[in-house]
């Protein structure tokens, strides 16, 4: 084994290797492990060591590889020759696409001589390309543990039953129609996940599973489920959630060890009143005694009665032939008409934040809105759907307008959108309607008109300024083309404080575009109001010049002595024949060019400054934000009763989705395995209207000896859009060149961790917890304690979100007066005792942080629960293994 490190280029001691570089924890060849799927070429490794270290690999006991390896298909003819291989892990998803979603693994099949590993007991074949489950398989007669999620099985082999010492199945995220009837001769499976399938029908023998502690079935197609379930008496949780049942049978109340029934978002609309009594029982976004005509917005005609899902939280939902109405929690509502879908669809859907690498904005966009992404991808619906979308309210002047932009997979483009404001909540709302789905956002975009120029000719006119036309002619064309007309007005007051020029005026800034490529067969006349001030009785025409733009607007030509210029008394007419920006300048200047990309540029940058500020509970609590200049006061003044910090930094200025870092320096750090850090330093995107702001964490990373620590956090720019002007960035020279701003933070003395003190806390004494689910990890007491002693005098309004009633929350206040530390432990472990059975008790813990304006302390569970996911395959391996040795315990995946 030693010689199989030395090839692998790492140490004993997981240090660096023969090259130098430090190898991958957890990466590194121990003992009969080998753990190869954090490599890019692990299979070409894996061919180097089986050629010349054959005797020593055939040893191994644990191997990991990617199926995302070229070397995939090579690689596995030879792992039938490791005859002493317990557990074996060929799992795909170790890569992204550009949206961020797991790449499937190129596994299709498995070798024939596969069934020769006849001590494999954990198999995991989870986001490849399976559309068949491998015969070979059914040949492994010590298998205990195997998880095929994330791949296009649509059925399983009839005789899967042989598998009797089978504790643990997963095939989640498949295309199952259906289950053989041997699945009931698994009499030792204790979990079962067919949940994310397309199941319409369970066999009656799934009731023979008698050893059966967990099934989930969420997320299929489900009308029914047999009275045979009733048999399953050693179930503890039963999840039936986002199906399309219509009832569910009295007898489930009476299994005895039965602990949580999901019934939510199906079609039920009576449940018995012992299942009703339960509780355990969560009945939400059920139509329970609701039969109401389908709502009749927009052009949908509606004829029948609608299902209702309100407030889904959970990332899917589905819809079938009759239609419903859909409200997500974050406000986003869908409706769909009777007959929009012929089967039944299972719509899944998530909240990303946009990254500029694909988000890609016009000039003069707004941002309004997270991206909101629906799946499956270019589902085609028979009927339109309608789609309404919350978004900020943009505080932009009357020349820009709200629209729904949605992406292709290779371009944006907006579709056609109303906006209203509803009434009790004052919410904004942006409303359209698709025929299939993708990518969503609000945008805030120059007001567009458009007309469609038939070979006859025709008018255009703006209606932001209708001073501004565009006439066709007759013969302009010979097929119809479509032509958009955009609008920039320009105030005098602006043009001066950019030029320091009271005697540069300019019109509106004009921007035209059409489907074509080619010019038009005969000059378009286009009318401009004259700049402020002048009128055809004062004007010198030496001081008037056109400017024509490129699609950037990088480069302004004058164009004065190109085209012939006619002025009235309030216009001026030229003639073009494609186009473009056009601009029309009054001024003394020769060179006007310059001055025009200057003050376009301007235009397009906001005036921002950045905040620091730090919890007065807890100073390493530290809060950043980058705020508009008019939106400073506001913030400061709605946060200085629980933050204190220096005054806001200079004003600099920034572009709509632009890029910058934060660094803290001089003593302070953070935790570096955020996903937003990158090389020490916390990443941002600027857009002017969503909340450009992050909590954190902050320590000292060396020993201060109780003492207080004066660091500081400064920002800098990111990647710099090619455009940004020289002014707009105080440069300097070396690596802070593109510096921004720097503001003081100041670490108090030391205390005490609560966690650092074994035995009871604070007079407390709590039993071991393990909040949450196997597949993306637990919460423990110790993590527990770790947010308890950074939520300070929060905790009340944490306490309510969570669910705690205000008659507890004032009990807990009263028992432990006068002692905060106190008053916090009692409430979150309390209610983590309360809820320690629930699976999605961590998801809430995350949202009532995030209700309660603590994104810190939300971001530190999401970071654990992330680890937690990373960890689940090799989990399940590890108590899959010590079930062979010992006959207690469960394929449960531990942290």
């Amino acid at each position: 084994m030693q010689k199989m490190a030395e090839l692998l280029g790492l140490r004993d001691e997981c240090g660096e290797g023969t090259s130098g570089a430090p190898a991958p924890t957890g990466s590194c060849l121990a003992d009969n492990r080998l753990n190869l799927d954090v490599y890019p070429d692990g299979c070409h490794r894996f061919l180097q060591l089986f050629k010349e270290q054959r005797g020593e690999v055939v040893q191994v006991e644990f191997l990991r590889l990617s199926s995302n390896d070229c070397l995939l298909d090579t690689t596995l003819g030879s792992l039938p020759h490791l005859k002493h291989l317990k557990s074996l892990v060929l799992k795909g998803g170790h890569a992204r696409d550009e949206f961020g979603s797991y790449q499937h693994g190129s596994l299709t099949s498995l070798p024939p001589n596969f069934g020769n590993l006849r001590c494999l007991t954990h198999l995991d074949l989870s986001f490849n390309r399976l559309s068949t489950l491998p015969s070979c398989i059914l040949h492994l007669p010590s298998l205990r543990v195997l998880l095929v999620s994330h791949n296009s099985l649509v059925t399983l082999p009839e005789d899967f039953g042989c598998l009797s010492k089978l504790t643990f199945f997963s095939a989640m995220k498949n295309q199952l129609k259906d289950l053989p009837q041997s699945i009931g001769e698994l009499t030792m499976l204790q979990d079962l996940d067919l949940s994310e399938n397309a199941l319409e029908l369970l066999p009656e023998e799934v009731g023979n599973l008698h050893n059966c502690t967990e099934l989930d079935l969420s997320g299929n197609r489900l009308l029914s489920i047999p009275d045979s379930l009733a048999n399953l008496k050693s179930l503890r949780r039963l999840h039936l959630h986002s199906n399309l049942l219509v009832t569910v049978p009295a007898s489930l109340a009476s299994l005895p060890n039965l602990s949580r029934l999901d019934l939510q978002n199906n079609c039920l609309r009576a449940i018995h009143a012992e299942i009703q009594a339960l509780p355990f029982v969560h009945v939400r976004g059920n139509p329970l005694g609701v039969t109401e005509p389908s709502p009749q917005a927009g052009n949908c005609k509606a004829s029948a009665a609608v299902v209702i899902h309100s407030c889904i939280s959970s990332g899917s939902f589905t819809v079938t032939s009759e239609g419903c109405r859909v409200v997500l929690a974050c406000g986003i509502h869908f409706y769909f008409p009777p007959g929009a879908a012929s089967d039944p669809v299972r719509i899944c859907f998530r909240s990303l934040m946009p990254d500029p690498q694909w988000v890609k904005l016009r000039h003069h966009d707004v941002l309004l809105s997270r991206v909101l992404e629906l799946q499956p991808h270019g589902v085609q619906f028979q009927q339109e759907v309608q789609i309404w979308m919350p978004y900020i309210s943009p505080q932009t002047p009357h020349q820009h307008e709200v629209v729904v932009r949605t992406f292709s997979g290779q371009s944006w483009s907006d579709l056609r959108t109303r906006v209203k404001r509803k009434r009790k909540s004052k919410k904004c709302v942006a409303h359209c309607c698709v025929l299939h789905f993708s990518w969503f956002l609000v945008v805030s975009r120059l007001v567009q008109n458009e007309c469609r120029v038939p070979a006859e000719g025709t008018l255009l006119f703006s209606s932001v300024d209708p001073n501004i036309k565009v006439i066709f002619p007759p013969g302009v064309t010979k097929e119809p083309r479509s032509v958009k007309l955009q609008v920039l007005p320009v105030s005098a007051e602006e043009i001066e404080e950019i030029t320091a020029n009271a005697g540069c005026r300019a019109s509106p800034l004009l921007y035209l575009s059409q489907d074509s490529v080619a010019d038009f067969l005969k000059p378009v006349r286009i009318q401009l109001p004259l700049p402020p001030g002048v009128t055809g009785l004062n004007l010198d025409r030496s001081r008037l010049h056109i400017l024509h733009g490129d699609l950037e607007g990088q480069t302004w030509n004058d164009i004065t002595s190109e085209v012939v210029l006619e002025f009235t008394h309030l216009y001026a007419v030229f003639e073009v024949t494609h186009f473009s920006w056009y601009w029309l300048w009054y001024t003394t200047k020769t060179y006007i060019g310059g001055i025009a990309k200057k003050v376009y540029e301007r235009l397009r940058l906001y005036q921002v400054n950045f905040i620091a500020l730090q919890r007065k509970k807890d100073p390493e609590q530290v809060l950043l934000q980058c705020v508009p200049k008019h939106k400073v006061d506001p913030v400061l003044k709605k946060l200085q009763d629980r933050y204190r910090g220096p005054e806001p930094s200079d004003m600099v200025e920034m572009f709509e989705g632009e890029q910058f870092f934060a660094a803290f320096e001089r003593g302070i750090s953070i935790d570096m395995d955020r996903p937003d850090c990158v090389d020490g330093r916390l990443s941002f995107i600027f857009y002017s209207h969503l909340k450009n702001m992050k909590e954190i964490y902050v320590t000292s990373p060396v020993d201060r000896k109780g003492q207080a620590v004066k660091g500081q956090v400064s920002f800098y720019r990111g990647a710099v859009p090619d455009s940004i002007p020289e002014d707009a960035s105080r440069r300097r020279k070396g690596p802070d060149s593109l510096w921004l701003a720097t503001l003081p933070i100041k670490l108090p003395q030391l205390k005490p961790r609560w966690d650092e003190n074994p035995g009871p806390v604070y007079g407390f004494s709590f039993p071991p917890l393990n909040l949450g689910n196997a597949e993306t990890g637990y919460l423990t007491q110790a993590n527990l304690l770790s947010i308890a002693r950074r939520v300070g005098a929060d905790w009340q309004s944490i306490g309510l979100n969570l669910g705690l009633t205000y008659q507890q929350i004032e009990r807990i206040g009263y028992n432990n007066r006068e002692d905060l530390n106190k008053q916090i432990l009692d409430m979150l472990f309390s209610w983590a005792q309360q809820n320690s059975e629930d699976p999605d008790c961590v998801s809430k813990l995350i949202t009532a942080m995030k209700e309660s304006g603590r994104q810190d302390i939300a971001d530190e569970v999401e970071a654990i629960i992330e680890l937690g996911r990373q960890k689940y395959s090799e989990s399940i391996r590890r108590v899959g293994l010590e079930q062979e040795r010992s006959t207690e315990g469960s394929a449960v995946a531990t942290m």
